[in-house]
């Protein structure tokens, strides 16, 4: 066998191995243990309408985020105020960007402007009355604010989300303020969107215990706790009065885990703070011993035990009528941190495993169907030469599954229609080169002759076809979304093996063939 032939065919064998290598872990779930050591072991990615699972765009409230920076600046001007003698009467955003300080008389104005002035230069500070300001940020901080609210919010969710155990999240950044979640397997759509949701903005706040519900004195805020009464069995909320103090925030929270009381097996959320949240909580406690700390989470107190002495250690902990998941996923988000802004759901769409399982068995069929028809085709009209081509055909699609599998695409409904698309256009390419060896035959050439002008003859034609086609699936890919991506990713993967297979594998077959062998004629 000459070695040109030899080369021909090791090339081939090899990439036959190699997709059957990459294949293997998409057909069965029990691997030997050294085969993920040494060989590929991740199976094709399904998406959404295949697996099941949800879907959710949402929208990141950019603007809440510019307020939220003005809220915590109120709160760090407080404790400045306190500590420079001067009144304050309020601190509180009254709009959009807008933050008023209103001091208790005029000769604190002045005062408080430079005080705000020093200790926050980026804002624009103008006078209102004689004992109010308002603060605000210039225009080029709203667009960094609003900037890195939408990518921390993508950060979190992607943290959140791969804590909760999702194989292969889809989080992608849309447009100014939006975000595309897709969560393949997700079979409980309500608790995945709880936990995208919440902001899991925690702080630590001192019990105004002198103060009543009734009449909340300034200075303090009224916030509730939801409590499970065994007696009525319903939750009850119980009114709080807080000094309006944030002592400690969940900024400083280095790890949180879920863990169980011996007593009665309850779960509750443990802490553990980095170490300047550890020395934080350290001061407070050595500083309010015999005073009750309230743990409040999205401004709901979670508890609020009494501080019997200073903690040292950093450690700290949430208990609370906890089912096991919403102790999990509170444990999740705060680990992840907080959402810089509330999240909105524009749209959601989920699908269910079944539907999903339903989808995988039509669009296999539809395959199976399509693939069955076209390899009887061949064989009637083409004979032997046919029989050729549904090698490089199969070959064909196991390559195509095989490069989904490496490179981990997504492999969706629409992929399966693209997929099915793929294999009439390999088969295209094949009745080209016939066709032309067939025209070559009839000049009176030889069997290998013939052959050779074929594939010579209809090479460019096919380069043609599959180059036009390559780019409008390109085209699709970059400016389409969701289920078109789909169809764009696994026809530009077919157009590219189809080209190898059709060309170059249903060659290597004839001219393996012939090697040795004097024909007259070719069945075609």
């Amino acid at each position: 066998m000459r070695i040109r032939v030899k080369a021909r065919l090791i090339i081939v064998l090899i990439v036959l191995i190699g997709a059957l290598v990459s294949v293997t872990p998409s057909l069965t779930d029990t691997l030997p243990g050294w085969w993920s050591r040494i060989l590929p072991s991740k199976a094709v990615q399904l998406g959404l309408d295949l697996k099941g699972g949800m879907e959710l765009l949402l929208e990141v409230q950019t603007e809440e985020a510019v307020n939220n920076g003005l809220t915590r600046m109120a709160s760090d001007l407080k404790t400045t105020f306190r500590g420079e003698q001067i009144r304050l009467r309020r601190a509180e955003t009254t709009g959009f960007n807008r933050l008023l300080v209103e001091v208790r008389r005029d000769r604190y104005r002045d005062e408080a402007m430079e005080v705000i002035r020093t200790e926050f230069p980026d804002t624009i500070v103008t006078e209102e009355s004689e004992t109010s300001l308002i603060v605000s940020y210039p225009d080029s901080e709203v667009s960094r604010l609003k900037e890195n609210a939408v990518v921390q919010a993508v950060e979190t969710i992607r943290s959140r989300v791969d804590e909760f155990g999702v194989t292969e999240p889809t989080i992608l950044r849309q447009g100014e303020n939006r975000i595309l979640l897709q969560l393949p397997g997700v079979e409980d759509p309500q608790r995945a969107i709880s936990l995208v949701k919440r902001t899991a903005v925690l702080k630590f706040m001192i019990v105004d215990e002198g103060a009543s519900p009734e009449a909340v004195p300034p200075g303090d805020v009224l916030l509730y706790s939801k409590e499970y009464d065994p007696a009525s069995r319903q939750i009850q909320r119980i009114p709080y009065v807080l000094e309006d103090r944030i002592l400690l925030t969940g900024d400083t929270i280095k790890d949180a885990r879920v863990r169980y009381d011996s007593q009665y097996g309850q779960p509750y959320v443990s802490l553990t703070f980095d170490s300047v949240g550890a020395r934080i909580f350290e001061q407070v406690t050595g500083d309010h011993v015999k005073e009750r700390l309230a743990i409040v989470l999205d401004d709901n107190v979670y508890s609020a035990p009494v501080i019997q002495e200073r903690i040292a250690g950093g450690q700290a902990s949430i208990t609370g009528s906890f089912t096991p998941d919403e102790a999990t996923d509170l444990a999740i988000v705060l680990r992840a941190g907080s959402l810089p802004a509330p999240v909105k759901i524009l749209q959601k769409w989920s699908v269910s495993p079944t539907l999903g399982s339903d989808s995988i068995r039509k669009g296999l069929m539809s395959i199976i169907f399509g693939f069955s028809l076209v390899i009887v085709f061949m064989v009637f009209y083409f004979r032997f030469s046919g029989f050729v081509a549904n090698i490089a055909l199969i070959m064909n699609l196991l390559v195509i599954m095989a490069v989904l599998a490496l490179f981990q695409a997504t492999l969706t409904l629409p992929g399966i229609a693209g997929i099915v698309l793929t294999i009439g256009m390999a088969v295209d390419a094949n009745v080209l080169i016939f066709e032309r060896i067939k025209e070559e035959l009839r000049t009176g050439k030889t069997v290998r002759a013939a052959i050779d002008g074929g594939y010579g003859k209809a090479l460019l034609t096919i380069v043609d076809a599959n180059v036009t086609t390559l780019i409008a699936a390109l085209v699709l890919f970059q400016f389409g979304t969701g289920q078109v991506k789909g169809f764009a990713v696994t026809l530009s993967i077919g157009v590219l093996t189809s080209m190898f297979t059709a060309i170059f594998v249903s060659r290597t077959v004839f001219e393996a063939w012939l090697e040795n062998r004097t024909l007259d004629e070719l069945s075609i």
